[in-house]
């Protein structure tokens, strides 16, 4: 309905009217104290980028639906270029309901045509970003915790979404190859259960297969809970005192708090990695259960659950603010801007005010114009700025908002 929307605007002669819309969630997923605002980077590209292509707009031509549109429908789609401007918060700041992460100010069509894409890689990579915080939080600052979701995301580009939000919030690594070489880093991974069996199968023991796999991987951490998990410990733990590298070992099932410590006890040195649809709240026992866990991977947890349902509105157009009155989904009129207060590096509290507000004595307003005129005004930030940012905004929340537990 964008496309449908446009047409009608042009038939009315409202298309070039100046708009403001805001992107924003109507309340937390339930269980979060906040959410992580991430994404930004893929929307403004996009915006770069968005083009009508002959062959497109003959497409939606053959269609029929646009029968009645007007001519000049057809022509404003052959010159579209985005001509707009965007503030947003920066990649990377916790934000809480109500609050808009993304505003556009565009002739009416244009803000309209970009709402669908920006409110996908804004809803997706927050959700992430968010996971991934609870994760690190859960895990503690020394635990390596990588990305392992590529099977379970929403879609191979979602994927790759996953892959950058996770490691632009502060996890190690990522699994998926295209993903880290795509941001500047080494995939990383294990093997799976399959090469052991198949080698046990076929050349007679799950220690013809670590030796396989060393032979092509010299030291590569092994997987040990195919058949018995501390009997391969044991057996490892011989290989090593007599002169075997090893940089690891990953267990993928049971309990893991008793089998980690068991493993612990025969492999003292050697790093313990788990996964198997660990969560934070999963992680969080384990610590409290004094697991001998020295990494994650993480997966399932991370790339799915409650979706962050975020909401694309109007605000102003033409310089009157609107409101949407609906039942249950009442939205603030006009051009916001959060402003964060914060004494002596602690944030303790938000106001959520209009843009042409001025800020009170120690706020900080959040919303950035990001882009003018079609043109960005920066360069994209290094993953490894935003997952600072998070970092320290993260630990500037009030405990009481960043709990697991009931925040």
């Amino acid at each position: 309905y964008q496309l449908t929307m446009s047409a009608c605007y042009t038939g009315e002669g409202l298309e070039q009217k100046p708009a403001s819309f805001e992107l924003f969630t109507r309340r937390l997923p339930a269980g979060y104290g906040y959410l992580i605002a991430m994404g930004l980077e893929q929307g403004l590209e996009y915006l770069e980028n968005l083009r009508f292509s002959p062959t497109q707009i003959l497409q939606l031509q053959k269609t029929g639906i646009f029968g009645h549109a007007p001519d000049s429908f057809w022509g404003m789609l052959e010159n579209f270029r985005f001509e707009g401007s965007v503030w947003a918060v920066p990649e990377g700041t916790p934000i809480f309901a109500n609050e808009p992460m993304l505003r556009i100010e565009a002739p009416l069509w244009q803000a309209q045509i970009a709402e669908t894409y920006l409110l996908n890689t804004l809803n997706y990579q927050t959700l992430i970003a968010t996971r991934a915080a609870r994760l690190r939080q859960a895990a503690g600052p020394d635990a390596k915790l990588y990305e392992f979701g590529t099977r379970r995301a929403f879609s191979p580009q979602g994927a790759l979404w996953a892959a950058r939000a996770a490691i632009a919030v502060g996890l190690d690594a990522s699994s998926n190859v295209l993903a880290a070489l795509k941001l500047g880093r080494m995939p990383v991974g294990t093997m799976s259960h399959a090469l052991l069996m198949a080698i046990s199968a076929l050349e007679g023991s799950e220690d013809e297969g670590f030796e396989a796999f060393h032979r092509y991987f010299p030291g590569a951490p092994l997987l040990i809970d195919t058949y018995d998990t501390e009997a391969a410990a044991k057996r490892l733990a011989k290989k090593v005192e007599a002169g075997m590298t090893l940089q690891g070992v990953r267990i993928d099932s049971g309990e893991l708090s008793t089998v980690s410590q068991a493993v612990r006890s025969h492999l003292p040195n050697t790093p313990i990695f788990a996964s198997g649809d660990l969560d934070e709240y999963a992680i969080e026992k384990l610590r409290q259960g004094e697991a001998c866990i020295d990494g994650y991977g993480l997966g399932t947890k991370l790339v799915t659950g409650a979706p962050v349902n975020g909401v694309y509105k109007l605000v102003d157009i033409d310089g009157t603010p609107v409101m949407k009155e609906s039942s249950g989904k009442m939205t603030y009129p006009g051009r916001k801007q959060i402003f964060r207060q914060q004494k002596e590096g602690q944030a303790v509290g938000d106001r959520l005010g209009l843009a042409i507000e001025g800020s009170l004595t120690d706020e900080t307003p959040l919303l950035q114009r990001v882009m003018h005129q079609g043109v960005r005004l920066a360069a994209p930030e290094s993953l490894d700025a935003i997952a600072q940012r998070t970092a320290n905004a993260v630990q500037a929340l009030p405990i009481a908002v960043r709990q697991l537990q009931d925040p």
